[in-house]
């Protein structure tokens, strides 16, 4: 039985991977799970997979849960969550936080010996470097629970002295795929969070809209899988059936495909080599996982994605072929203008506008410590604040 410390159990992530623990019991156990503000839903996680240790944002509550749960440990902040990443107790760590505050607990556990599935992009977009360099150090799986990178993941299984020619990162288009440069100008943010297949939190649905998040999984993978970027190819494809492919140097081309439903990325990373079951007899909370029926499907369509208007894309590609602290400063950035267009202050298109003149401010840095990072991160919100005011 694995044991599993989940951080983030009451976001997206964290509810799906405790669905596949709750299909497969004999497979897992719980010894830690941390939240943010979801206490009603924290308490109904705590009393039913009952970890020995809980990590809430504030103190107040994981005071007001230690009276209810006198049985398990609380704590509380960032600390709490650091602690419960290196627990002793916990073989595989799953890090599905959101944004920046997932780094230092992916990489304490990775120093710690931990094995890791992380969902936490920046983990490897602003952390690529230095997480890499301590899973390799370490010796520690670290395992894609995102549905794209499980895909290459899977592809190059039992494949390790295999040479890549290239990876083919699908993207469905999001909601402005056919657009031009000239019909970008014009969108809403009304048009832009009304993604045409998902349903998801406004940052990433708004960089879905822009393509960033195809960028941001562009860095991800060229760390991953120690890949340069040039060998990394989009293809919009917009019935989001084949989940991303590998490219041999014989012309082998393999791909995973399924019907989307994250819940199985997330079992790959969890039970990992093995796979478990995952069909219609093998109910979990929701809809089960649906067959795949390439009858039903009838046919797969792939576009090349257009760099003018998508010029989030390119940046990406710039960040992650630049090295050093760019890619930071692509994702601090981009998060600060997304900020700003959620909140009426700019329109989309500059998003990507505010992208690039933060990249092009940069004088470039060397990432030796996550207090690095950190630096960096401030020091490009600061620069898209000033453009905006």
């Amino acid at each position: 039985m694995k044991n599993l410390c989940i951080l983030g159990s009451t976001g997206s992530i964290g509810r799906q991977c405790l669905d596949v623990v709750r299909a497969h019991r004999s497979e897992f156990s719980v010894s830690s799970l941390t939240c943010g503000r979801n206490t009603d839903l924290f308490r109904e996680q705590l009393k039913e997979f009952k970890p020995a240790l809980a990590v809430c944002a504030e103190k107040a509550d994981a005071e007001r849960l230690t009276a209810e749960f006198p049985g398990i440990r609380f704590l509380y902040g960032p600390e709490g969550i650091l602690e419960a990443a290196v627990d002793p107790s916990a073989q595989l760590v799953v890090n599905s936080l959101l944004g920046m505050m997932g780094i230092r607990p992916t990489y304490e556990a990775v120093l710690a010996g931990k094995d890791i599935a992380f969902a936490n992009k920046e983990t490897l977009v602003a952390g690529g470097s230095l997480i890499m360099d301590a899973v390799k150090k370490t010796g520690v799986n670290f395992l894609p629970v995102d549905s794209e990178h499980s895909a290459i993941f899977q592809c190059l299984q039992g494949r390790a002295d295999n040479r890549i020619r290239r990876i083919i990162l699908t993207a469905s288009g999001g909601p402005f795929r056919g657009f031009t440069k000239e019909q970008m100008r014009a969108v809403t943010k009304e048009q832009a969070l009304k993604h045409p297949r998902w349903t998801m939190g406004a940052k990433i649905t708004i960089d879905s809209a822009t393509m960033m998040n195809k960028g941001l999984e562009i860095i991800e993978a060229s760390w991953l899988f120690d890949v340069p970027a040039s060998k990394i190819d989009v293809h919009v494809h917009p019935e989001s059936i084949l989940h991303s492919a590998v490219e041999f140097m014989d012309g082998s081309v393999l791909g995973q495909m399924g019907n989307p439903d994250m819940r199985v990325p997330i079992a790959y990373a969890l039970s990992w080599p093995k796979r478990l079951e995952l069909t219609e007899d093998n109910v979990m909370e929701g809809a089960a996982v649906r067959p795949l029926d390439l009858f039903s499907v009838g046919s797969l369509h792939f576009e090349k994605p257009d760099p003018e208007a998508f010029p989030c894309l390119a940046q990406a590609y710039r960040a992650i072929e630049a090295g050093k602290s760019y890619p930071i400063v692509l994702n601090a950035a981009n998060e600060e203008a997304v900020a700003a267009f959620l909140a009426d202050r700019i329109r989309f298109y500059q998003i990507g506008e505010l992208v690039e003149k933060a990249m092009d401010s940069h004088k470039p840095a060397d990432i030796t410590c996550v207090d690095d990072i950190l630096a960096v991160e401030r020091e490009a919100r600061a620069s898209v604040l000033g453009e905006i005011q």
